[in-house]
């Protein structure tokens, strides 16, 4: 469905906002170094809205050499100075919220609504809690465990630390990989991707009117084959986190492991959508719609594969693309839309190369098409849903990332179960069933980092995100983050006084 809603706002003005550059180092915006430049795109118009000079390699040695500076004053700052420098910062982007919120949707094309009820308030609340989470770093009780040592754990962090985030979530993921990682003490140099550099920018600069110190949160801007692959390999970055696809994620391990850091992936997903005969046909069928369809599809735990049981299947094909069909595709900031554009129309067009070739072998239910009219020029795509594809066919097996939901049928709990898990991936997944024990049989089979039950997509700072087998390892969110950006040290005191220990004698002399 199609409709523009009311008239839209002034969109965010990038150009003016960012004109001093794109690269955030040691307090200060600076532009980049590379000779080339790239092109800020508004994906619902196809307008150029900002451009900037890429970050070449001298431009993340300077963003390092920044963050290694900073490390020994921020590494020796108290939990509880750390802890109010991050309230602080919570306070200083809750105040900013429009701004993050217009810069959200201009530079990624997610409806308004989405980045003021979603992106924005899920950062500051993020922020809010490791701001207390700073104050919790806590390891293991001392005690007496071999009987003459007293032993404890302390938890150090790393150093400084170099991440990649992506383009789907440019503020949220600017967040979960500069938050923990500064909470434990670590200093950061992040590259965000460079199609959506606009709010990893505005929030390295609230980092800093914060009173974070210089150095601490550092920006790079450019191209994954240049700064980021320079980033991750770095001698001086003592640890890699990176958000993006499952291929990618195999050239960064490559490289962070070439040089023995610690390295964090959160790779792609597929996740699975069970509907047992027992669920509620209406809560699976909204489920379902908005699990798919959530910032476009561009979503790695969005709902890709809905497995109904057989006696539901005919009636949630027909409902789900009934509701799909009144979604309301339109300008992100207008107030009636439900829907914007993909990020590009590279995106766009690789969405529709997958829903073409489904063709061939399945059932398109409704959408599979750019819309047409007033909306043409943007990287619209109508929301799609797919019927009756085999099992191992590419819309089932691999990653869309575009508003499309394939929908199958499966007979037995069994089969269906088994169907969930068949795919390499392993970020998300949601089972929908009144029953206890099928509910709690599918959090236990099913190998997925999230297991929702009559439920997709809602996501909390206390809980952890991560994934299984392909969709990487590590936790981004809550208090197990910390495992991911600290070192663990067994500290051992002697509490004999004795000069020469009994277990001496095993390399001299007799008891």
């Amino acid at each position: 469905m199609h409709n523009p809603g009311n008239a839209a706002p002034e969109r965010f003005p990038a150009q003016d906002r960012f004109a001093d550059g794109a690269q955030f180092i040691a307090g200060r915006v600076t532009k980049g170094t590379s000779g080339r430049t790239h092109a800020v795109v508004d994906p619902a118009t196809g307008e150029e809205v900002y451009t900037y000079e890429l970050a070449g390699t001298d431009d993340v040695d300077a963003a390092v050499a920044a963050a290694r500076e900073a490390f020994p004053a921020w590494a020796g700052a108290t939990p509880g100075e750390r802890s109010d420098a991050l309230h602080r910062f919570a306070a200083v982007v809750a105040e900013r919220a429009e701004e993050f919120a217009q810069a959200e949707s201009l530079q990624c094309g997610k409806p308004l609504k989405l980045s003021r009820e979603f992106d924005v308030p899920g950062t500051v609340d993020n922020i809010a809690f490791f701001a207390g989470a700073a104050r919790h770093l806590t390891g293991q009780s001392a005690g007496e465990y071999s009987g003459d040592h007293t032993s404890y754990v302390r938890r150090e962090p790393i150093g400084v630390v170099g991440s990649v985030a992506p383009w789907n979530y440019p503020l949220q993921m600017a967040a979960w990989k500069i938050l923990p990682a500064i909470a434990a003490g670590n200093t950061i140099v992040l590259k965000p991707a460079e199609l959506t550099p606009l709010t990893s920018l505005l929030f390295a600069r609230a980092a800093t009117d914060a009173g974070l110190p210089d150095g601490v949160v550092n920006i790079v801007t450019g191209t994954g084959k240049e700064a980021g692959e320079h980033l991750v390999g770095h001698p001086d970055v003592a640890m890699t986190s990176f958000t993006g696809s499952t291929a990618v994620g195999r050239r960064v391990a490559e490289i962070a492991t070439a040089t023995v850091k610690r390295l964090h992936l959160e790779l792609g997903g597929k996740a699975p959508l069970v509907v047992f005969d027992d669920a509620d046909l209406d809560a699976a069928v909204n489920g379902a719609v908005a699990g798919a369809l959530i910032n476009t599809g561009q979503d790695c735990t969005a709902a890709t594969r809905a497995y109904v049981q057989r006696p539901l299947y005919e009636a949630f094909v027909e409902r789900t693309a009934a509701l799909m069909e009144t979604v309301r595709l339109g300008d992100p900031f207008a107030a009636g839309t439900d829907l914007g554009p993909l990020v590009s129309h590279a995106q766009r067009d690789r969405v529709a190369g997958f829903v073409d070739r489904a063709r061939a072998y399945a059932r398109v239910v409704t959408g599979g098409e750019a819309p047409r009219g007033d909306l043409a020029n943007g990287a619209y795509y109508r929301p799609t849903l797919i019927a009756d594809a085999p099992q191992d066919s590419e819309v089932v097996q691999s990653e869309i990332f575009g508003p499309v939901l394939v929908v199958l049928p499966f007979d037995t709990d069994d089969e269906g179960l088994a169907l969930a898990d068949d795919t390499p991936y392993g970020l998300a997944a949601s089972a929908w069933t009144r029953d206890l024990y099928r509910a709690n049989r599918a959090t236990r089979e099913i190998k997925a980092g999230c297991v929702w039950i009559n439920d997709h997509i809602p996501i909390i700072s206390e809980m952890p995100h991560g994934g299984y087998r392909a969709s990487g390892f590590g936790k981004d969110m809550s208090a197990y983050s910390f495992e991911e950006y600290t070192q663990i040290k067994h500290v051992m005191f002697d509490n004999t006084a004795v000069a020469r220990k009994d277990w001496h004698r095993t390399i001299f002399g007799d008891r």
